[in-house]
């Protein structure tokens, strides 16, 4: 499956955070646990290289945690600074601990001269990888649009977290070419690329296929399927278990292909992580 989804507004984006990184301190890069290493925008390095990124392992509760510590301890051997955070149920205090260790010997030094440091932070993230989220959560009100679709945060928003950090919003954004296709189909998986600019069931054959080989028990609780069939036959099983029947008596593949591809990203087909270190 070849996806491709470069919207001009993203371009944009790109050309906005170049210059808004020049008026930061760090950078919060927001990563779905599901798919940490997808997540990680190649276009995204050269504006954090000259800046201290704190890696936010949003999401985690929709991941195996033994999965996610894996990538903690990497992320620990590199010397990088991370948290795992569940921004939606605003459990977001690892990244205020995260950004004041990263930025520590930086107010230290203006402490010393008698200045109150403000620590400004650019938050990057692909689309609906919950940057927005986790701006309200950090804030504790709502202060940013969000929303469980790519491409809602457009223009440049400052919030304040308290009297010492800033955080600017930025639109979740992708590359103009997937050269790692896996990547491209566990970004679909997840919800960062446009479900309607794809094709559902052939994107949650896709899905099934990859589930059934990473995570045939978590796949087998929530669909009493025959899993040695081809996806397709499946999602046509999972069809008729669900009572998709369009009028004629035929399976309705689109409507079970949605279903599938939600329960995944709901969280309800399991703690699934999609990428291992």
């Amino acid at each position: 499956m070849l996806i491709q989804w470069y919207p001009g507004h993203m371009a944009k984006a790109v050309r906005e955070m170049r210059e808004s990184v020049k008026l930061v301190d760090a950078v919060l890069y927001v990563l779905d646990s599901r798919a940490i290493e997808a997540s990680m925008n190649p276009k995204f390095e050269p504006l954090i290289e000259r800046r201290r990124p704190i890696y936010v392992l949003n999401k985690c509760d929709l991941v195996n945690r033994g999965d996610l510590e894996l990538w903690q301890k990497k992320f620990k051997a590199e010397g990088k600074y991370f948290a795992a955070v569940n921004s939606a149920s605003g459990d977001t205090t690892g990244v205020i601990a995260a950004l004041s260790e990263a930025m520590s010997d930086k107010v230290e030094k203006y402490a010393a001269k008698g200045v109150d440091k403000t620590i400004r932070a650019m938050v990057v993230g692909v689309p609906n990888s919950g940057k927005s989220t986790l701006i309200n959560s950090l804030c504790g009100k709502k202060k940013t649009a969000t929303g469980d679709r790519p491409g809602v945060t457009r223009g440049r928003q400052w919030v304040g977290v308290d009297k010492n950090i800033e955080l600017l919003d930025t639109p979740g954004t992708l590359w103009a070419s997937f050269d790692n296709a896996e990547h491209a189909l566990d970004l679909a998986f997840i919800g960062s690329i446009r479900d309607d600019i794809l094709d559902t069931a052939e994107l949650a054959c896709e899905l099934i296929k990859k589930l059934i080989s990473i995570a045939p028990g978590e796949f087998l609780s929530r669909y009493a399927v025959d899993i040695s069939k081809p996806p397709h036959l499946i999602l046509e099983d999972i069809a008729a278990l669900r009572g998709f029947i369009k009028k004629g008596g035929a399976a309705d593949i689109d409507r079970a292909a949605k279903a599938v591809l939600d329960d995944f990203r709901k969280g309800r087909t399991g703690k699934i992580m999609l990428e291992k270190p």
